[in-house]
């Protein structure tokens, strides 16, 4: 028998369904136009930054950025015409290859960054108050932790 959503339930579905399209869309819109960059674009940059020598085995940017091995490499080709990153091979398993960033792509994800928080604040983190959004992030891990374990069981 099917367990279906109470109205409460339901209005709150739709506006985290509303919330999760109109936020990525509105911060994506804001990098594009004061940056050129897509939402898709920075999430590469940013994970590259943030790791140690600016280098991410492709497989696991893939991963990471939750996109296809295909849709990163179109992703990723476009951001190497611009000289934001580069690819270079595996040496230790000879299979796949490192995405790296360049120093240009550094330049650009640092001077973007400042821009992206403060979007991310002005339309997100100062909507709510700090509890509120210490709660969200809670459940926001629940959801990410459970969705994450179904993720690892279906690789095996």
């Amino acid at each position: 028998m099917t367990r279906w959503l109470s109205q409460k339930e339901q209005e709150s579905w739709r506006a985290w369904l509303d919330m999760t399209r109109l936020l990525p869309d509105r911060l994506s819109r804001e990098l594009s136009a004061k940056h050129g960059l897509s939402g898709a674009d920075y999430e590469i940059l940013a994970q590259l930054s943030e790791n140690p020598d600016r280098r991410i085995r492709m497989s696991d940017l893939a991963d990471r950025t939750l996109s296809s091995r295909s849709r990163l490499t179109h992703q990723f080709d476009r951001l190497a015409k611009q000289g934001f990153v580069t690819r270079e091979p595996c040496t230790d398993d000879g299979r796949g290859s490192w995405a790296v960033l360049t120093q240009l792509g550094w330049e650009k994800i640092d001077g973007v960054a400042p821009v992206h928080v403060a979007t991310v604040r002005e339309h997100f983190v100062d909507l709510l108050t700090p509890s509120e959004f210490e709660e969200l992030g809670r459940i926001s891990r629940k959801i990410s932790e459970h969705l994450q374990s179904i993720n690892l069981e279906n690789r095996d």
